[in-house]
């Protein structure tokens, strides 16, 4: 259904109206409740009406498992980035058919699109600011029980948001400022996602890893979804598709769901990424990206069941690698350095404002101390599912249930965060999927990060002993692998439902390897909690709110990925003193093919060389600030209307986590008017096509 237009929404577009805030070119990942309208009247001479930004709110939205989207009909159509679907196309893949690789279009319309196993598609409702009340729940507490408190306050905020539905209501505290301001968003729940239509992975990802990062670009990232409520397309609010793009210089917008920054981040905190962080992060995912590959090489199957997770690691890798000269970057690390300098001379010159801040820096050195002696451990064995824990479906799951069925037989207000009665619908349903599991490559990479276990934390570590006994770790994992009866979702489902006894009882490899580093995980997961995460958050909310109290609230918060709105112009930029024009066209990507991947085009591609208009724009690059999360995000116009979709960054935006520099930081995007000839022309899906320019099915 449409999102209405509800007395929360109304005071989300009110309190937008009243910020004015000043800020630098075009920087910043803005919530939609403090948007800087001033700076954009000045800049541009436009201001957001309210019913814009209601609009805008409600027409965006997110994939849970780390993307943005946006409704672009009446009727549930969602547009977001190939590779943002591509696990969806990965899971409806059989032997006979390559959906990740060849692409799918649904063959008789809509009454024919398939269920995506494992997707989740949240529209943003309302923000309410919840910071008055998370500092009184907070106020004087300290370590545990600091945390206890504030996962007390989440449970009953969460709670009553989604009003005793949690299947149709999603609720997440979210920190802002590093703790500054603490907001409650709700989102609308769709958990029943169809595919629509994606191209293949030759047009959606053309030149691979040498163009990733790079511009000029000819990449068709593109898939299309639709949300479901009761056995129908949902009716939503949606962005009007301009079938013509943007023009060279045109004021843009972003709406998306950036995930994460780190440009409020102290010195310290940045030094400890550099120093301890990345390196271990380039270190695995270098590993893994060497056995993925080996592993795709096995024969046609493996190559299917690899490229997702292949796709993902060489793209983060990059990231990475990117991070390690911007985080050793002279120019960026002074500015912070003199920015920390000047507030803490601020707060020392005055001795109430000594009272009422301390000095946080001390307190976040003391917990970067700590965290520097368990990180290692801490992600090995409390990061299921993080680059550098257990990998792997099989004992994802397994991990799950260990550690959901535990908290759930406590009082809602006593559990862990992602664990209260708000967020079991979404864990229910990833247990209940019926995404398919492959044995070989989940046993090929638990066997790999048994090995990583034992070199990084020593072949005599109390640990290693205890979960590899007198195996080797390619043993191991096979018996636990091939032993295991978890890739039945009924039998996921049996043992949630059974709760802890059922746990307790269950003699599956895979439980047992799970109940077997449980309590060495949970407590490094709860010292991490007491004695790094909860001081690091005191201390970051007593520097935001010096700053407030100094500067006043003229900037945006880190990314958390939330909605957020970004602003710039589509605009080249200049490398090396030669000009990069903003757009590219269909006769640059017939230009720059090859035959050879990854410039290869498929036979459709070649057969429509003669029907395409060639001087059609393809990708083009604006000055919006974005990062990973927004991959999928709309770019839309004053209108409001959608004119290109993002899936990339160009190489100076990797920095962009850290900074952002107008000069040569751009966000990449594919043309709505490239993405209407593909699907006239190539694609030859004139119902899609039809779809988005009318907004109707």
């Amino acid at each position: 259904m449409m999102l209405p237009r509800t007395l929360a929404t109304a005071a989300l577009v009110l309190s937008s109206a009243v910020w004015g805030l000043p800020v630098r070119a075009d920087e910043g990942m803005w919530t939609m409740d403090h948007l800087p309208l001033t700076a954009l009247k000045d800049k541009y001479g436009f201001t957001p009406s309210a019913e814009w930004i209601a609009r805008v709110t409600q027409a965006s939205a997110r994939l849970a498992l780390g993307c943005s989207a946006s409704f672009v009909s009446a009727d549930g159509l969602v547009m977001t980035n190939h590779h943002c679907a591509n696990e969806c196309l990965q899971q409806l893949s059989d032997k006979n058919h390559d959906y990740f690789s060849n692409g799918y279009s649904a063959p008789h319309g809509q009454p024919s699109e398939p269920k995506c196993p494992a997707m989740e598609l949240d529209g943003l409702n309302r923000i309410t600011d919840v910071t008055e009340a998370m500092d009184k729940a907070l106020a004087g507490r300290q370590g545990a029980e600091y945390t206890k408190a504030r996962q007390a306050e989440e449970s009953a905020l969460e709670k009553d948001c989604v009003g005793g539905d949690p299947k149709q209501w999603r609720c997440d505290v979210v920190t802002l400022y590093h703790g500054g301001r603490t907001a409650l968003y709700r989102y609308r729940r769709y958990q029943d996602v169809r595919l629509v239509m994606a191209p293949d992975q030759n047009a959606a990802f053309f030149g691979g890893d040498p163009d990733n990062f790079n511009f000029p670009r000819y990449d068709l990232d593109m898939a299309f979804l639709r949300v479901y409520e009761n056995g129908k397309p949902a009716h939503t609010q949606y962005f009007p598709f301009d079938p013509a793009g943007p023009r060279d210089g045109q004021l843009v917008f972003t709406s998306g769901n950036p995930g994460s920054t780190s440009r409020e981040e102290t010195v310290a905190e940045l030094a400890f990424e550099r120093d301890v962080t990345v390196p271990l992060l380039i270190g695995y995912y270098s590993t893994l990206d060497g056995a993925l590959w080996q592993y795709g090489r096995q024969g046609l199957a493996q190559r299917q069941e690899a490229q997702e997770e292949l796709f993902g690691v060489e793209n983060s890798l990059k990231v990475f690698t990117g991070w390690v000269e911007t985080l050793a970057d002279p120019t960026m690390l002074a500015r912070k350095q003199a920015f920390e300098k000047g507030l803490r001379d601020w707060i020392a010159a005055d001795a109430a404002r000594k009272a009422d801040y301390g000095d946080p820096w001390r307190k976040i050195d003391a917990a970067l101390a700590t965290e520097r002696n368990i990180f290692i451990p801490y992600v090995m064995l409390e990061g299921a599912r993080s680059p550098m824990g257990f990998q792997g479906d099989l004992f994802h799951y397994a991990k799950l249930l260990v550690r959901g069925t535990a908290e759930r037989e406590k009082p809602d207000a006593k559990r862990l965060t992602g664990w209260h009665d708000a967020n079991l619908p979404a864990i229910e349903a990833m247990l209940g999927s019926p995404a398919p599991v492959h044995p070989g490559l989940d046993d090929m990479m638990l066997a790999l990060s048994l090995t990583r276990l034992r070199q990084v934390l020593g072949a005599d570590n109390e640990t290693v002993h205890l979960v590899l006994g007198h195996d080797n770790p390619e043993i191991l994992a096979a018996r636990l692998v091939h032993g295991t009866k978890l890739a039945d979702p009924k039998v996921r489902l049996a043992l949630w439902k059974g709760g802890a006894e059922a746990i307790r009882a269950s003699t599956d490899p895979m439980i047992v390897l799970a109940r077997t580093i449980e309590p060495t995980a949970r407590a490094l997961r709860d010292r991490m909690d007491d004695e790094v995460h909860a001081p690091m958050r005191q201390a970051s909310e007593a520097i935001a709110k010096a700053r407030f109290a100094r500067d006043g609230a003229n900037t945006y918060p880190d990314a958390t990925f939330t909605q957020r709105i970004s602003y710039g112009v589509v605009k080249g930029w200049d490398e090396h003193g030669k000009p990069v024009p903003a757009f590219t066209d269909f006769a640059g990507l017939y230009a720059r093919a090859t035959g050879s991947d990854p410039f290869k085009l498929t036979p459709a591609w070649l057969a429509a060389r003669g029907k395409l208009n060639l001087g059609t724009h393809f990708d083009f690059v604006t000055t919006n600030d974005i990062i990973g999360g927004n991959s999928g995000s709309p770019v839309i116009d004053a209108r409001g209307h959608a004119v290109g979709l993002i899936f990339d960054g160009n190489i100076h935006s990797i920095g962009g986590d850290f900074y952002y520099d107008e000069s040569t930081n751009r966000a990449v995007a594919v043309d709505t008017a490239a993405i209407i000839e593909a699907l006239k022309v190539v694609y030859k899906n004139q119902a899609l096509a039809t779809e988005l320019t009318e907004g109707h099915l």
